[in-house]
């Protein structure tokens, strides 16, 4: 069985984030795999243990140091990983994402199975792993926390507000996956050693044969945060009572109670 794990780069959680000249600015805040992803590289990981004889490739749109997010992916336990590339993707929408990510795969071949995390950190709208599914053509089981193939179909458990629901697909199929999955595991210090000399192929739209997706959603400016203007009255008096009293008139006076 064939598995790909799709992945994204983007700034750390803990990144301070502002808004400079109408676009988002996150300064010198390091950039790292998606937390979620990490999940769905562990999915991926997963069935490549129980099912004989299947890889997992770890794939990634972005620009070339998105190779440290693949090559985070390969120290977990990825066989291979492939970077898709171009300048032509800089203002890529979710939509525009799943037609290269679609593109990817169909170059890629006899894939089975796409992993996706349930969101990403920097646009949050979990909605690239349906969409590349319609993009394939595919079944998508979304919010899987628990996945199981059998023979050419797979079964997943989904995690939803009501509680558990099971749903079944016939491969190849589209799957998002949930923190219930599993607790990503560490990568080990010979799976960082295998990363850091890793030839990680980067393909180019030319690569894929199609064209940059034009955007359908763009922003077009973030705006500044308005100005507040505070002040600050300090109330005095000769005992806690009187200083009650007056907090409590004024208040009243200013309509606060």
């Amino acid at each position: 069985m064939k598995i790909i794990a799709c992945i994204k780069q983007v700034p750390d959680s803990e990144a301070k984030i502002k808004a400079e000249n109408g676009q988002i600015n996150t300064g010198d805040a390091p950039l790292v795999i998606n937390p979620f992803d990490e999940y769905a590289v562990e999915g991926a990981l997963q069935q490549r243990e129980a099912v004989s004889g299947s890889t997992v490739t770890a794939l990634c749109i972005g620009p070339e140091s998105a190779k440290e997010a693949l090559k985070h992916a390969l120290a977990m336990g990825a066989d291979d990983a492939i970077l898709v590339s171009d300048p032509a993707l800089s203002d890529l929408d979710t939509i525009g994402a799943a037609r290269v990510l679609a593109a990817a795969i169909q170059k890629i071949g006899g894939v089975d199975m796409v992993v996706f995390g349930r969101q990403t950190l920097d646009n949050g709208s979990g909605l690239t792993s349906a969409q590349t599914a319609r993009a394939l053509g595919w079944s998508l089981l979304g919010l899987a926390g628990q996945i199981k193939v059998e023979e050419r179909s797979v079964r997943v458990e989904r995690v939803i507000e009501e509680g558990r629901q099971t749903v079944k697909a016939n491969l190849p199929t589209v799957i998002s996956v949930v923190q219930s999955i599993g607790e990503p595991r560490y990568p080990s210090f010979m799976g960082i050693r295998k990363a850091s000399k890793a030839e990680i192929p980067v393909w180019s739209l030319s690569d894929l044969g199609i064209a940059a997706p034009d955007a359908i959603i763009k922003r077009s400016e973030l705006m500044n945060p308005p100005a507040r203007d505070t002040s600050v009255e300090i109330i005095s008096g000769e005992s806690p009572t009187e200083i009650a009293d007056k907090l409590a008139d004024k208040l009243i006076t200013e309509k606060v109670l």
